[in-house]
């Protein structure tokens, strides 16, 4: 009996040994949790809430349907960016780690360009989780399946390890399905029947992988108080090629009043487009004019949109097809950017804007910025001039960050002809050039991993080398009125000639020259960190935040 109850502890210790060669001595343990705490102080919570009195009995019903749809959304965007979260959750011991790795939906801190703070894990894979790992460039060109660059397919290996092409509703069945069967539930409680009409051709393209038609239904939307962004949208988690889009969803509940404010400027966008800084076959397409423009408070994100920093505006959807027929939707998200601007812009100003100049930073100038930003998706060019087919598909994986530095840049110029016209009158040209700088800086601090980060550093450095702006002796910068017009348009042609021409190869030494954070501008990021200013938000959302 002693004899087996030695061995069965000496087993449980061996146990314990083996278990515990990996874990971290109670000092070092120690240390993280506090790197930890520290990382997400950086972080300050806003709750999501809006007036829901103005939404009949029917639309609030609707709106826990809507927030189970997104959690799904959420589930699958994990599976895509990172592969089993279970799995990978149980490998964390330490809670504020597994805290930070939800806001992070990973390992990999979004907002630092990408570096892990999990120890077993690198670097974060270009591809993420829609290719394997192993997979090399070389053997995905070879691969003769014309969907293997589709939006909505994942690549996996076959048994002999050979490439395969999956579309996402046979890879992720299951949660579309479930995802599908409650839209149509919603579809009996929508009362606005383009909103009725959106929600099922909504589920039909979960089903099929085929979004076009919803895509246009969505477009078609003039009158719902409630809108529902859902499904597989933006490219940027794929750094490979800027193929794959990643699932996500966002609930909005529209500002009328606001929302009237800005129907004015949509008309304006053919007159823009022909006075573009750049040749005439850079600006030949003719900008669609159905769109419409809103303003709105999100009650509800997930997936991609609730990944690293929070999304304060939408230009949707993003085929150039349906962009080119019927224009797109810019949807400002009012009470997300009104978080951002008193949390952060403002502080932000307080400490690296000069003195003489800090009575620019207005809210109304910081809406102008972002909400010209998403209108100048709109224009531009789509198509490349020389026959390389669409921008997206000549520039590949520095399409999307190109295409952030034009609506940047497109959106401060529009702003700046329509002040001039006398249409904008609720801020000045310095406003909005001094928050605009502001904006830059309060941008760079998530990194330059992503597609805004790099856009937003190529700004920054472009408009440096051309002293738009200086950086004074004690580390505030000021901007020079005149230099900013002209670097603005410059800054606009280089933009549009390299998209028009799909100079993939221009753009990657851009990119790799100027897409970074410089050593002295990160001191002075590194100041913004000690003077306890909050790098985002992330949010306290759901039923009982809202009351449901």
């Amino acid at each position: 009996m002693k004899k087996l109850i030695l061995s069965a502890l000496t087993f449980a210790m061996f146990s314990f040994f083996i278990n515990c060669k990996n874990c971290k001595k109670p000092n070092e343990q120690s240390e993280i949790s506090k790197n930890m705490e520290n990382k997400i102080k950086e972080l300050i919570t806003v709750k999501l809430t809006t007036d829901l009195t103005k939404l009949t009995s029917k639309e609030k019903q609707m709106l826990p349907i809507l927030i189970e749809i997104s959690k799904i959304m959420d589930d699958i965007f994990w599976v895509e960016t990172l592969g089993d979260k279970e799995k990978f959750f149980n490998g964390i011991s330490d809670s504020l780690t597994k805290k930070f790795a939800e806001i992070n939906y990973g390992p990999w801190e979004r907002l630092d360009g990408d570096k892990p703070f999990v120890s077993s894990f690198g670097k974060k894979p270009l591809g993420a989780n829609f290719y394997p790992t192993d997979m090399t460039k070389e053997e995905f060109e070879k691969l003769k399946d014309k969907n293997k660059t589709s939006q909505y397919t994942l690549l996996k290996r076959n048994d002999d390890k050979s490439l395969k092409v999956v579309w996402y509703h046979e890879a992720f069945k299951e949660k579309i399905e479930k995802a599908a069967s409650l839209l149509k539930e919603a579809t009996k409680l929508a009362e606005d029947e383009g909103f009725k009409k959106y929600l099922n051709m909504r589920a039909e393209a979960l089903l099929t992988d085929n979004y076009q038609p919803s895509d246009m239904a969505w477009l078609d939307m003039k009158n719902n108080m409630i809108d529902f962004v859902v499904g597989p949208i933006e490219t940027y988690e794929d750094g490979i090629f800027g193929y794959k889009a990643s699932h996500e969803a966002m609930i909005l509940i529209k500002d009328k009043d606001w929302s009237k404010k800005l129907d004015k400027y949509i008309a304006t966008l053919p007159e823009l487009q022909k006075q573009l800084p750049v040749d005439e076959k850079y600006k030949a397409e003719k900008p669609g004019t159905n769109s419409d423009l809103n303003a709105y408070d999100v009650i509800y994100y997930a997936g991609n949109a609730n990944s690293g920093g929070k999304t304060i505006a939408i230009n949707l959807p993003n085929d150039e097809q349906v962009q080119l027929k019927k224009g797109s939707r810019r949807l400002q998200l009012k009470n997300t950017m009104k978080a951002k601007f008193d949390n952060i812009l403002v502080p932000i100003s307080g400490v690296l804007i000069d003195e003489s100049q800090k009575k620019y930073i207005k809210f109304d100038a910081f809406f102008n910025n972002v909400m010209f930003h998403e209108v100048a998706h709109g224009i531009g060019i789509k198509q490349t001039i020389n026959g390389k087919g669409s921008v997206r598909e000549a520039m590949q994986n520095t399409a999307s960050a190109f295409e952030e530095g034009k609506a940047d840049i497109l959106g401060l110029f529009i702003v700046t002809k329509l002040i001039e016209k006398g249409i904008v009158t609720d801020c000045t040209t310095e406003e909005n050039y001094v928050t605009f700088m502001a904006g830059l800086i309060r941008s760079v601090r998530f990194g330059a991993s992503d597609a805004h980060g790099k856009a937003n550093m190529m700004c920054f450095n472009y408009f440096e080398n051309m002293g738009a702006f200086k950086r004074s002796g004690n580390g505030t910068y000021k901007v020079d009125f005149e230099k900013m017009k002209l670097a603005m348009n410059s800054w606009s042609k280089e933009i549009l000639e390299i998209q028009g021409n799909g100079y993939k190869e221009k753009a990657l030494k851009y990119l790799n020259e100027s897409g970074i954070i410089k050593p002295e501008l990160q001191k002075d990021i590194e100041r913004l960190k000690n003077a306890n200013i909050p790098k985002d938000i992330v949010f306290e959302q759901g039923k009982e935040v809202l009351g449901l």
